[in-house]
């Protein structure tokens, strides 16, 4: 079997395009969507990943802008950043980039977040809306991208057995709750399987459609696949390999070649979920600038 190949970057940039023309829009009628991002610290991955996050903000049209503090910043400090950014009417969207240093407890900072501003969905409002499947808040950018992927692929979730592998309150839980609701993308029956998940192959061979987000590079092989399934990854993993030259390879949680030999349909890793997280941070900072 040949696996059809989810093409993440083509989705991806599909639905960019469509929030530049929303966003040009809104800008002659005054608004330019602005998002902004607070990095704390000097971690390569989340410069890296803020780096893609402004580029695709001018792209699309929206202004951007990068809030950089040292890993010594204190939780106070960081807290009237974020109250500056609440309070700035420029700002329609706002994240903090994760994770942040020990001292600095995570909950007060997303709890500090504007939940109209709150274009990551990981305020409990927008995880109470999301869960009671309330439109008007946001859904974290990764699950919803994936849905998206999921619709515009033509792979049918509704009555579907939709297995997650992973109950992160980024990826895993988030994404259960999209699939269970009413509507397009949605409707299937979900199980979320995890590290006390008893036999966890004979779980996921029972997937229509599987999901996994574990960060555990090739954790998902073969043997563990319905045939004709749909495979979903959403790892991104390191692992060493002398022949390149950086002495690495990304690799996902699924064992990409093997299983795509039995699957229908499969994300490659990079330029699968990827690229659909920005694109879809970006549709919801449209969102806050169309209802702020």
């Amino acid at each position: 079997m040949s696996a059809q190949i989810i093409d993440g970057k083509a989705i991806g940039k599909a639905v960019r395009a469509e929030v530049a023309t929303e966003v040009a829009r809104l800008t002659e009628r005054g608004i330019v969507p602005g998002l902004t991002v607070v990095l704390v610290g000097e971690d390569p991955a989340s410069q890296v990943y803020v780096r893609m996050k402004g580029r695709a903000c001018d792209e699309a049209g929206m202004k951007s802008g990068t809030v950089r503090l040292p890993t010594t910043v204190t939780e106070a400090e960081l807290l009237d950043t974020i109250d500056r950014l609440n309070a700035d009417p420029t700002v329609h969207g706002m994240l903090v980039q994760l994770p942040l240093p020990d001292h600095i407890d995570e909950a007060n900072v997303l709890l500090r977040i504007d939940p109209r501003k709150d274009v990551d969905g990981f305020h409990p409002i927008n995880v109470g809306k999301l869960v009671t499947g309330d439109p008007n808040g946001f859904k974290p950018a990764t699950p919803y991208g994936v849905q998206e992927m999921l619709i515009r692929s033509g792979i049918e979730t509704s009555g579907a057995h939709v297995v997650i592998v992973g109950r992160s309150n980024i990826v895993g839980k988030p994404m259960a709750n999209l699939l269970i609701q009413k509507g397009p993308g949605a409707n299937a029956t979900v199980t979320v399987c995890h590290s006390r998940t008893k036999d966890i192959g004979s779980v996921t061979r029972s997937a229509d459609i599987l999901i996994v987000a574990m960060g555990k590079p090739e954790f998902i092989t073969a043997d563990m696949v319905k045939p004709g399934a749909a495979v979903i990854d959403v790892g991104i993993n390191r692992v060493d390999d002398a022949t390149k030259e950086k002495g690495y390879r990304l690799v996902g949680d699924v064992a990409y070649g093997p299983v795509s030999e039995v699957v229908a349909a499969i994300t490659p890793v990079p330029g699968g979920v990827g690229p659909m997280t920005i694109a879809m941070l970006l549709k919801n900072t449209l969102q806050a600038a169309m209802t702020l």
